[in-house]
């Protein structure tokens, strides 16, 4: 494994983080979760002429597969039970549990909804060693919430923070299909 697969889990995580973590004071109330709605892995890949439409579609399945289980996570502070390992490389694997680790320790889980808008596959590399791809996506966390177990309350967000904002996921295929390597959200990139 690459510092490179580590890298885009750890960002997801720090996403997570970022959002349980804030206005977590010691009299904050505690934050409501959102649920998740995941991209339409149909949303970039066109019926047209494109030779490469069904990769484009297996990719943005694996990337909305990662989501679903990632939010499932997010929900109870834990990846027991889901199938994350199946769409991260295993060195962002071990970082997202660490995040939730730290979710855990501070009795934080996520409620509410993320939404996914104008998801697509911006660049695709069939014919690299290890195929690549990049995925531009619009994370909308408006309806996201994090909610603290220990105060029974929903956790404010911070005032700062956007609720919408562009993230960009590269993948890789490997024998078993698509796999997400690193994930960065773009704060400043409003979308």
């Amino acid at each position: 494994m690459t510092m490179r697969h580590g890298a885009g889990l750890c960002a997801a995580v720090t996403l997570v983080l970022v959002l349980t973590g804030c206005g977590g004071g010691g009299d904050d109330p505690k934050p409501v979760f959102p649920t998740l709605k995941a991209p339409s892995p149909t949303t970039t890949a066109s019926t047209s002429v494109d030779p490469q439409a069904a990769e484009k579609t297996a990719v943005l399945a694996s990337y909305t597969a990662m989501w679903t289980e990632q939010m499932k996570a997010y929900r109870k502070a834990d990846a027991k039970g889901t199938d994350l390992e199946k769409y991260v490389t295993a060195e962002a694997l071990g970082q997202f549990r660490n995040d939730l680790d730290r979710m855990k320790q501070a009795g934080t889980v996520v409620r509410g909804d993320l939404a996914h808008h104008g998801t697509e596959v911006t660049a695709l590399d069939m014919d690299a060693q290890t195929p690549t791809a990049t995925v531009q996506d619009c994370m909308d966390i408006s309806k996201w919430q994090t909610y603290s177990a220990k105060k029974d309350q929903v956790l404010p967000m911070p005032s700062a923070q956007p609720l919408r904002y562009v993230a960009t996921a590269t993948a890789e295929k490997w024998e078993d299909g698509w796999i997400v390597t690193t994930f960065t959200p773009d704060g400043a990139q409003p979308c």
